[in-house]
This record gives C-alpha cells, sequence and structure tokens, in this order.
C-alpha cells in the first residue's frame, strides 16, 4: 500500500513525511503549490470524504477569502476546477491511500495507515506496558 501525501510545504505536511519515515510507510510526496490536483484526482479524494468539499476546502485560507464566492451556487465540475487551478484553497496535508483519507496531520488519526499487523502489535504492546499488574 503506497500513501500519497498531498500538502503545501507546511509544517503539517512535514510531520506527516517524518511520521511516515518514522513508521516505515511507503509514501509519495507532492507538493500541490508546483503540481495542482488534477479535477480527477480531487474526484477521487472527494469520494473518500463525508462532508464532500467541506472536509478539503480552507475557509481560513486567503484564496478562498478573496474570492468571495458564493461556492455553493457553483456545480461540482466548476468548484474542482477553480481548486486546480487555486490550489491554496485545499487543506494540508491531504494523506490519501486506496481506502483512507485524512486531512490534516493528526497523530492518532495518522495510525491508519500502517498495516494492520503492525497496529495490532503496537496495541498489544501497549496494553501490556499500561495493564501489567504491580509488582511489590
Amino acid at each position: 500500500m503506497t500513501v500519497n501525501i498531498y500538502g503545501q510545504g507546511c509544517s503539517s505536511t512535514r510531520k506527516a513525511r517524518k511520521w511516515m519515515i518514522e513508521n516505515k510507510v511507503s509514501f509519495v510526496e507532492r507538493n500541490i503549490r508546483d503540481e495542482p490536483l488534477t479535477v480527477g484526482e480531487l474526484q477521487e479524494i472527494l469520494r473518500l470524504t463525508i462532508n464532500g468539499t467541506d472536509d478539503i476546502i480552507s475557509k481560513r485560507s486567503a484564496p478562498y477569502k478573496a474570492m468571495k464566492l458564493d461556492f455553493d451556487e457553483l456545480s461540482l465540475l466548476e468548484l474542482l476546477e477553480i481548486i486546480h487551478e487555486q490550489p491554496r484553497l485545499l487543506k494540508s496535508p491531504i494523506i490519501v491511500s486506496e481506502k483512507k483519507l485524512q486531512v490534516g496531520y493528526h497523530e492518532e488519526e495518522i495510525r491508519q495507515f500502517l498495516p494492520r499487523k503492525t497496529r495490532k502489535f503496537q496495541w498489544l504492546q501497549w496494553r501490556m506496558d499500561h495493564f501489567n499488574p504491580v509488582e511489590g
């Protein structure tokens, strides 16, 4: 399983990259300012969201504020074309695998990208560390 990290060179993207390296997760990183996501790639990301474009658009970003558009009035295709032209509209990073999505860097949630066996082993190790009877 290869994970894609779509970021903008921000600290959250750097944290995600560091976490992937430390946990030996295979990933490909892409700076979306230099190489914006295509409309097709955006559609693939959206199929993994719960709240559609609300999950990936940064309403606090400068481009979002400057545009003064009613994004709800746009068709999905129009909106995706605008995002392609203005990648800074996206939250960063967007971390994607075949069936998993994480928007932003969240230390607990990023564990979903570990292989199941690794997650299970770490969970068992954590339980042993935290629930061993105290000897005395």
